[in-house]
């Protein structure tokens, strides 16, 4: 992948199961929000030598919901505006029904009609994530989704994800390994020197936090993390 004669990734080969949530983790500036970047179709200004392609050969475009690192709320619309802002672009009806359940599934219930500007950080996070969940798209990719949440908070939005996305391809950049060890059916550690696959604990995500093999396979990430170049 590169931006002008300047190589920023690659070579590298990603393969993402389908249907299932795989975690990328990597030190910071290595590539992982350009590559999530790149499979959204959101940067022209990448030159890329090979080709995307999902496993059944059909294109991405149309089949991809990016919640990316910045919430993106539009000031102008308040929080259930925010969340139907999708089909409000593609010219069509929104569902508020629909949009405000998630919002009550978010914590957000009571924040419908409020503005972004009288929102905390994660709770802008967190409309963020409603409107990702609203897209229904069979391709998801979150870009440090959950960063902006205290502890107990991150936990139920996580498990909340797990649960509404279940049956999506779900790519999830995160810096944080217990996160990780909670989420992902598959886990890929980006350096430097390349892609490499972590393997995770047999047990079903989302893994209980405090299980041992959870905690195992975290300190063992971080141990990865530690050692990255």
């Amino acid at each position: 992948m590169r931006v002008g004669p300047a190589t920023i990734i690659g070579p590298l080969a990603l393969e993402v199961g389908g249907g299932r949530w795989t975690c990328l983790l990597g030190p910071s500036g290595v590539g992982k929000s350009t590559l999530l970047a790149l499979l959204a179709g959101l940067d022209d200004h990448l030159s890329v030598e090979g080709e995307l392609r999902a496993g059944d050969d059909a294109p991405l475009a149309g089949r991809v919901a990016l919640m990316a690192q910045s919430d993106l709320l539009l000031p102008w619309l308040d929080v259930l505006g925010n969340v139907t802002l999708g089909a409000r672009l593609r010219g069509e009806r929104a569902d508020l029904e629909h949009a405000r359940q998630v919002l009550d599934r978010v914590g957000l219930a009571d924040h419908a009609k409020s503005w972004p500007a009288t929102l905390s950080g994660g709770q802008r996070q967190r409309v963020a994530l409603a409107r990702t969940l609203m897209e229904d798209r069979p391709v998801v990719l979150l870009d440090e989704p959950f960063s902006a949440l205290d502890a107990g908070t991150r936990a139920r939005m996580q498990d909340l994800a797990a649960e509404l996305l279940v049956g999506r391809t779900v790519l999830h950049v995160t810096h944080d390994p217990a996160e990780a060890a909670r989420l992902g059916h598959e886990v890929l550690l980006l350096t430097r020197s390349g892609l490499s696959r972590v393997e995770p604990p047999a047990t079903r995500p989302p893994r209980a936090y405090d299980a041992q093999d959870t905690l195992g396979f975290q300190g063992h990430l971080l141990r990865q993390l530690l050692e990255a170049r």
